[in-house]
């Protein structure tokens, strides 16, 4: 479960860590009635759930009524990534002289969770991880003992954080592992965590994103499931038909049986060259019914351009996939997408013979099959 920057930044402002003061808004006079009270300057920063909305118009600086006017009307209703931003949030402007990056999360490898800071704030972390890995210091932490304040303040000077601050960073990391820990977390980072000119730090963003499965031991985020999937009408239908869905940002839509037969879809996606707009995994078992229901799912989003279906039958049998992307495609007057079909496994053959071949390319390898689907996605997009 993901929790909207609003909702987040209400969990940290609750366990301690400072937050700029702010109102959230789902129309342009409560915009304005928001940034009166809170005082301009302030920011207007649309409420979805993916990165780097500053650079895709989702963030505005305004200093007066008639430029919040102009911003909350630009951006209430947009198209951001995909996703339809109907609510955003009035936040006080906070004049910074540097950001940081705080974040917890869980180290697969070493099997612990790991906290990290870097100087490198307000840019994209994983580039930073990837291109520089030196300049995010990381400190492992013994999940039966928690985090000791003497391993924030290594992270904390590891990172080179200047030592005036070094106190209060050091603080906001021990209440973020905390929060992590007992919150039942996946994710939860501050990015970017905001000096002041005073040398006060502050939480310009949040994020935290919560393990679904113990929701029943956090009613009060349990609560607030409904509302962090509200804002999108793909994440509403994936819960509706139950599915394990992932919005991804490229055009190349995915449909397979199992997470280890999708997330290698994507790898191959990557490969050759085209670029994944989701993660949709129908899992085992899948009638008819749930087959047309996934394709509905991404043939609803916008960004996709051409969908590969990569089914291999176990519990799943082919014949009734085939069915399925049959009926779904047989309703439209014309297929929305081009799709690929790749069929393995229980009853591929019966499958093959099934399949519409007026309305599916078929293809006998899951090599071939990427292949295809990623050049029909350039065709569409040059």
């Amino acid at each position: 479960m993901k929790l909207h920057e609003y909702q987040a930044k209400g969990v940290f402002a609750d366990a301690g860590i400072p937050t700029p003061d702010s109102r959230l808004a789902s129309d342009v006079e409560g915009v304005i009635a928001a940034a009166e009270e809170i005082g301009y300057p302030v920011a207007i920063k649309a409420q979805v759930q993916v990165g780097g909305r500053g650079k895709a118009g989702g963030i505005e600086l305004v200093d007066d009524d008639e430029e919040a006017r102009a911003a909350a009307d630009r951006i209430l209703g947009m198209d951001l990534k995909g996703y339809h931003v109907d609510r955003v949030l009035v936040e006080e402007a906070v004049e910074f002289t540097d950001e940081l990056y705080v974040g917890v999360t869980m180290d697969r490898g070493e099997a612990r969770p790991v906290a990290m800071v870097s100087t490198k704030g307000g840019v994209d972390i994983e580039a930073v991880a990837e291109e520089t890995p030196e300049a995010i210091a990381s400190e492992h932490v013994d999940p039966a003992f928690g985090m000791h304040s003497y391993q924030a303040r290594k992270a904390v000077y590891d990172a080179g954080v200047d030592p005036a601050l070094a106190r209060d960073v050091s603080g906001v990391l021990t209440t973020l592992y905390r929060l992590w820990d007992e919150r039942d977390g996946a994710d939860a980072e501050i990015n970017p965590l905001m000096v002041t000119a005073d040398d006060e730090v502050i939480a310009a963003d949040a994020v935290m994103n919560v393990d679904e499965d113990a929701l029943f031991r956090q009613p009060e985020l349990a609560e607030m499931e409904a509302e962090a999937a509200s804002g999108d009408e793909l994440e509403r239908k994936a819960d509706e038909y139950d599915f394990d869905y992932v919005r991804l940002s490229g055009n190349v839509g995915i449909i397979g049986n199992g997470a280890g037969l999708v997330m290698t879809t994507l790898d191959l996606v990557d490969y050759y060259g085209g670029e994944p707009a989701n993660f949709l995994d129908v899992g085992g078992g899948a009638k008819a019914e749930r087959i047309a229901n996934a394709l509905d799912m991404v043939f609803s989003d916008e960004n996709v351009d051409s969908v590969v279906f990569n089914i291999f039958g176990g519990i799943t049998r082919g014949d009734e996939v085939a069915r399925g992307i049959n009926e779904a495609l047989e309703g439209f007057e014309e297929v929305p997408k081009p799709v690929v079909v790749r069929l393995a496994g229980t009853n591929w053959e019966e499958g093959m013979e099934i399949l519409n071949e007026e309305l599916v390319t078929v293809e006998e390898t899951l090599e071939s099959a990427v292949q295809r689907a990623v050049e029909y996605a350039q065709e569409v997009s040059q």
